[in-house]
């Protein structure tokens, strides 16, 4: 099975952004490596939430750009897409499980 692994400092980076955006959601991109069945986090790319809620959240389109523009530059791939849950458990929504179906990453 693979797995996304993250070193503390990017745990960190995400957790700070998190408490800074309450009490809406944040939102980061995460670009990294895959490395046997892991994909390595090597870089967390943190974005705005376009729609300041505390339970949706969107990045701008210009910001995805900028982040995969930084990722190519960096010969990083997009490992994923993270956002903070401030009001509910860290498990997927049905909005999220949509989400993933159509915008599929690592």
């Amino acid at each position: 099975m693979e797995s996304i692994v993250l070193a503390q400092k990017e745990k960190d980076k995400l957790v700070t952004h998190a408490i800074s955006e309450q009490p809406s959601e944040s939102c980061a991109m995460l670009f990294g490596k895959k490395v046997g069945d892991n994909w390595n986090v090597k870089e967390v790319f943190l974005t705005q939430n376009i729609d300041d809620s505390q339970t949706n959240f969107t990045i701008s389109p210009e910001e995805l750009l900028k982040g995969y523009q930084i990722a190519e530059k960096n010969q990083l791939e997009v490992v994923g897409v993270f956002h903070s849950h401030p009001n509910s458990d860290a498990i997927p929504s049905n909005t999220d499980k949509k989400f993933m179906q159509n915008n599929p990453v690592p």
